[in-house]
């Protein structure tokens, strides 16, 4: 499969693109928007601080399990691959069927929706054309990923930089001119949610720390991808981790917990208007657009490749056409029209954002499995040298084992119903498996 990768597909991504990859699909709206209720769930500053810092390292021991893994199979398709590779065909179709179908297009349309309501507030349009402002915003995003991967690249790492910014002036005025205790205020009783929630807290910071394992997607079109693909994820996630940690931090010094409470998904565009002024509240929208667009491009240019892997594989209907790829621009034109399509029907008939929370699960089963995969290649390969192996093993895998485990009792208990639909979503592939298998 690899061969055939090399004809047509082009390896031109490299580490500063994979870099922006994985900082720019990571970084999204979740930073500017999740101090509240992580605050709230934690009930203190320092707790709070501490809810960021252990999601970030959870998050950082699945990225290194993975730079393991994916550099030995450093092909298009991550995690569908992985799951092919290591248990078998029917295990990577299922895992690349929820992808394809719900998850990824809902990721992109969840996107598209809120860069449409930002949109919209920022240039007072009709609120009724939101919808198709946010189908437009797919749309044009995904003609522009049409382009080389060198295009695509270039907006990554131009809208990770522009994103940067907002993040480094909540620091900066954060650390240097904030008068409060960033460490150590505590919620009033009635300002906090029950006792015993601090395990919520990370669960809050996990899901804005998603986004990392999409880089994966691209490893047949990265530059020696044995070396950058672990590099990126290493060095990625270890910034957004500090990111995330010291933007929370100055928030915290500039803003009481309680008017955090109080402002809800308000706090961070708040604190700009504290900061900078009425401008300064502009700034930071401006900010958060771009970087909402970084993250749908970023997303964009890795999803479809999960379905253009699958279809190299004739695992799905019409698997010629959407294995297409451009003989000019080395892009799956194919693949990435049918996800910005499904994103865009989401967009205007459902909540893409519910939809993102019901594939949690199953996503997170498939993480677990690609965690205990590592084992498996450590036992098969004993004298193979690896490109690169995980730091502090076995207890890095362990400790990403454990964190997605912690994810999955957590939906249990508080999304039961979300829970069985994602499986019916993935049990509803098994028959187009075993049909596809029989008439190849």
């Amino acid at each position: 499969m690899e061969k055939k990768e090399q004809v047509h597909l082009e390896r031109s991504i490299d580490l500063s693109s994979a870099l922006a990859l994985v900082i720019g699909t990571v970084i999204g709206s979740g930073i500017f928007f999740k101090q509240a209720s992580v605050l709230s769930y934690s009930h203190s500053t320092t707790l709070a601080l501490l809810a960021w810092f252990l999601g970030g390292v959870l998050t950082l021991t699945s990225g290194l399990t993975i730079a393991e893994i994916g550099s030995q199979m450093p092909q298009t398709g991550g995690l569908y691959i992985y799951m092919h590779n290591l248990y078998g065909k029917i295990w990577g179709f299922l895992s690349g069927w929820m992808q394809i179908t719900v998850y990824g297009p809902a990721v992109i349309a969840a996107l598209g929706a809120y860069l449409a309501i930002l949109l919209q507030a920022f240039f007072g349009f009709d609120q009724s054309l939101t919808p198709y402002v946010g189908v437009l915003s797919v749309i044009l995003i995904s003609l522009f990923n049409f382009l080389a991967n060198r295009f695509g690249s270039a907006l990554q790492i131009i809208t990770t930089l522009c994103k940067l910014l907002p993040i480094a002036l909540i620091i900066i005025f954060g650390l240097l001119f904030g008068d409060q205790n960033a460490l150590g205020q505590v919620l009033a009783t009635q300002a906090a949610t029950p006792a015993g929630n601090f395990g919520v807290a990370i669960l809050a910071t996990l899901f804005a720390y998603d986004g990392w394992i999409l880089i994966a997607n691209m490893g047949g079109e990265i530059k020696n991808p044995q070396k950058i693909l672990p590099l990126a994820i290493i060095l990625g996630l270890s910034a957004v981790l500090v990111i995330y940690v010291l933007v929370s931090y100055g928030i915290f010094k500039t803003m009481p917990a309680e008017m955090i409470q109080r402002y809800g998904e308000n706090a961070t565009p708040h604190f700009a208007v504290m900061a900078f002024g009425p401008l300064g509240g502009k700034l930071l929208n401006i900010g958060i657009i771009i970087s909402i667009i970084g993250c749908m491009n970023g997303k964009v240019m890795t999803i479809p490749r999960i379905m253009y892997a699958m279809a190299r594989n004739n695992e799905l209907p019409f698997s010629k056409q959407l294995a297409y790829i451009n003989k000019t621009m080395h892009t799956p034109m194919v693949s990435i029209s049918v996800i910005a399509l499904i994103a865009s029907g989401m967009i205007l008939t459902v909540d893409p954002d519910r939809l993102t929370e019901i594939c949690i699960f199953t996503i997170y089963c498939f993480y677990v499995m690609t965690f205990f995969g590592i084992f498996k290649l450590r036992k098969v390969s004993t004298t193979k040298k690896r490109p690169f192996s995980v730091p502090l093993y076995p207890f890095t895998p362990i400790v990403a084992i454990l964190g997605a485990a912690f994810v999955l009792v957590s939906e249990l208990f508080s999304d039961l119903s979300g829970v069985l639909i994602s499986l019916a979503i993935v049990l509803c592939g098994v028959p187009l498996y075993y049909w596809k298998e029989k008439h190849k």
